[in-house]
């Protein structure tokens, strides 16, 4: 099986406590904590404009912070499967959907990297975002609680800021769903290879995107 650790900082909260008990012992701690989910559907080792502008954010952090990294095309996600109406519940997640489920309920502040694919988020993360669904009804996890405590933003490139726009909106709404901070976005011209390089103000916003 695929391991869900990207390159990058690595999540440096233990991983045997179950994603209850992380959820408590992160409110306990004040210090922030980061996942950061990058979904673009690139070749692998190809550091597309997106994750770049994310990760000039993501340098902005004081020196400490803990931060982990995802990339969810290199995950095992099966689809949702919705059974919301007829049984109502789901056990808990296995393999690498577990991990998922326990950097989610470990972070403080979750930041989605999703360039825009046909004016929406990429693949990946819509299935991420599906299980949210079954991970609100397993019994004994307080999915949602925990959820209300986070704040979410949004990374994401695209040829002009209006394309951006739907997805700009579907994640706003899915962090007013669970009750979530939105931290807002930051959008970058992307394009060809690089392109966002050239975009000063995408640039400059990076600069406090995570820390205002």
């Amino acid at each position: 099986m695929k391991r869900g650790l990207y390159s990058g900082t690595r999540d440096q909260t233990p991983r045997k406590r179950g994603p209850a008990a992380a959820a408590t012992m992160a409110a306990m701690n004040a210090q922030p904590q980061f996942l950061f989910l990058t979904t673009s559907t690139r070749e692998p080792g190809a550091l597309g404009n997106t994750e770049w502008l994310a990760r000039q954010a993501a340098a902005t952090l004081p020196a400490g912070t803990p931060q982990a990294w995802h990339h969810l095309p290199s995950l095992q996600m099966p689809l949702f499967v919705d059974q919301r109406h007829t049984t109502g519940r789901y056990p808990m997640p296995e393999g690498d959907m577990k991990t998922l489920l326990d950097a989610t309920m470990e972070a403080t502040d979750i930041v989605f990297v999703a360039p825009v694919y046909w004016y929406s988020i990429p693949a990946p993360l819509k299935i991420y975002l599906d299980h949210w669904s079954a991970w609100m009804r397993v019994p004994g996890l307080p999915f949602k609680e925990e959820m209300a405590k986070k704040t979410l933003r949004l990374v994401t490139t695209s040829g002009d800021r209006a394309k951006a726009q739907p997805m700009v909106d579907s994640i706003r709404l899915c962090a007013q769903f669970m009750a979530m901070n939105y931290g807002g976005e930051l959008w970058g011209k992307g394009g060809p290879p690089d392109a966002v390089k050239a975009d000063t103000a995408a640039v400059a916003q990076a600069a406090t995107f995570l820390t205002a």
